[in-house]
């Protein structure tokens, strides 16, 4: 959730649950309502937090990076991006035709299984090329979405191998500007887990 929405998400956590007692627990900011209900709110990108047990004073520490970036790769596309604060410095987002799955048999088969390795690579390739360029040598914490193993062929590329994900995985379809730009937003959201008593 937005940060700018925590202070309200509470007062309603309260509303419903009962008066609640707010707490600092490794790293996140606890609360634990007259119910017995909790709620845990963590950081954006795997920040802990340590000061006081105030929902007001927790949102406003809730900031994007100076520098960070965006790393969503599937086998259909990708999108990279850089940012600084919340400002889109720099981004690609591009598609590649990978062939789908087929039900002939026999070589054809292994053919088509062939094609789709080799458009899966050439697209990871792509991937990783716009990545080099936007992203370059700068040590900054990246956020990293869609397909796990997509994602890590992109990684394996020597001049990334120092972008290490940060954050929660993002899970996304195929990604176009609308899934960039909400994985720009839930990337500098607050996590929030509920137990309700």
């Amino acid at each position: 959730m937005p940060a700018a929405r925590l202070v309200r998400w509470v007062d309603n956590f309260v509303r419903r649950h009962g008066e609640a007692t707010l707490g600092v627990a490794d790293g996140a900011l606890a609360g634990r309502a007259a119910d017995g209900s909790t709620f845990s709110a963590r950081l954006p990108f795997d920040a802990g937090y340590d000061g006081a047990p105030d929902v007001a004073a927790f949102a406003a520490t809730a900031r994007a990076p100076d520098s960070w970036g965006v790393l969503l790769v599937r086998k259909g596309g990708f999108a990279v991006a850089r940012l600084a604060g919340v400002e889109l410095q720099e981004h690609k987002i591009g598609q590649r035709h990978v062939q789908g799955r087929t039900k002939a048999g026999g070589q054809s088969q292994q053919r088509f299984a062939r094609r789709r390795d080799n458009q899966a690579r050439q697209a990871y390739e792509a991937a990783a090329e716009h990545a080099v360029r936007i992203l370059g040598q700068r040590v900054m914490p990246i956020v990293a979405g869609g397909d796990h193993a997509a994602v890590d062929e992109v990684l394996a590329d020597p001049r990334l191998r120092h972008l290490v994900p940060t954050g929660p995985w993002l899970a996304l379809p195929d990604p176009r500007r609308a899934e960039l730009n909400a994985a720009l937003t839930d990337a500098r959201s607050v996590r929030i887990d509920v137990v309700n008593a």
